[in-house]
């Protein structure tokens, strides 16, 4: 018989990217379940992010519950827990605290074997689904056996981001503001520095664009030390290490369009509505078939060569597939982006 919940709580303690691929599987929790009040336990560094997504009532962050959860569940009335990610802790606290329904991927681990009752059985590393499709599979136990389609999951993003006076006033000058977000923390193939300063270069012809480099406060060290002339452009301002995630969504939303490679801030951008870029390589896992950005007015570029011999290196952070992505290619669709700024000022 399909399951129902009257409050669930959705584990995804990884990184920002996996949380927002996460976040349609909410939106659907609440269409299964009416009424249905949904908390997501989460690292302290992702919580902003997802109080800003309408379909999560509440976030509970990871360092407060710590080695504490078997309490904080026994004083909830969290009667669904789903592991979106293994967690084996969380897995244990729930079967002794009684969580009436424990769902997680049995394939996964042998403890979500023990511990889960609602079991679901899948591989993602045998799937041909996008990361965020596959996270439905979790849904199975109320059910529903649908996976959207990418268009689908990219109407079942609902945020509430405020507007920071702060930053309208920064973006205002400029007819266009565009954020490049070079590095990816390692989490994926990057897109050559040189090219986005070729890029860079070539858009300096456009009358009133500015362009924002934003990443951590390490990555902005990296780009002092290897990217001198992408920095020394006039119309280039580096923001790394400026601002908190909340300001950074803001900053994103507010903006005219965002390109990034497979890392957290493209998700984000794409999953808010913001014109968004992808670049990615075709080598699986990476490629953009698991990890495309998905959004309204998202779209990604990948070479359509096979993949290179660097591909196989896990820990490089670029590669020939990534030089394959030509400066002319990614200049198109800025260009496009441009043109529909001015169709349609905001």
């Amino acid at each position: 018989m399909p399951i129902t919940s009257k409050h669930i709580l959705i584990s995804r303690t990884d990184n920002i990217g996996d949380i927002v691929l996460t976040l349609p599987m909410a939106a659907r929790l609440k269409e299964l379940n009416p009424g249905v009040r949904i908390s997501m336990l989460c690292r302290r560094y992702a919580a902003d992010v997802v109080r800003y997504c309408d379909d999560i009532d509440d976030v509970v962050e990871e360092e407060d519950v710590g080695e504490k959860l078997y309490g904080f569940l026994r004083a909830s009335d969290i009667d669904t827990v789903i592991l979106a990610q293994p967690n084996r802790d969380l897995a244990k606290a729930a079967f002794f605290a009684r969580v009436k329904h424990r769902i997680g991927n049995a394939r996964q681990k042998v403890y979500q074997l023990i511990y889960c009752n609602d079991r679901v059985r899948f591989s993602k590393g045998l799937s041909e689904n996008h990361e965020s499709q596959i996270n439905f599979e979790f849904l199975r136990p109320y059910g529903d056996s649908h996976i959207p389609t990418r268009e689908q999951i990219a109407d079942s993003y609902h945020f509430s981001i405020p507007v920071d006076a702060g930053i309208a006033a920064e973006f205002a000058p400029h007819a266009f503001n565009l954020i490049l977000h070079t590095k990816s923390n390692g989490h994926g193939r990057e897109w050559p520095v040189e090219r986005y300063t070729a890029l860079a270069q070539t858009l300096q012809q456009q009358p009133g664009l500015r362009i924002w480099l934003t990443g951590s406060a390490d990555e902005g060290k990296w780009l002092e030390q290897h990217a001198g002339a992408l920095l020394a452009l006039p119309h280039v301002v580096n923001t790394c290490g400026t601002m908190s995630l909340a300001r950074l969504t803001q900053f994103i939303a507010q903006a005219d369009g965002l390109i990034a490679s497979g890392t957290g801030p493209l998700h984000l951008s794409a999953a808010i509505g913001q014109r968004t870029l992808g670049l990615f390589p075709p080598t699986r896992p990476m490629h953009p078939g698991r990890w495309a950005a998905l959004g309204k007015r998202a779209s990604n570029l990948c070479t359509d060569q096979p993949s290179c011999q660097g591909c196989e290196k896990l820990r490089i952070m670029t590669c020939d597939c990534m030089l394959a992505i030509s400066v002319q290619s990614v200049l198109d669709i800025v260009q496009g982006w441009i043109a529909d700024r001015q169709a349609s000022p905001q």
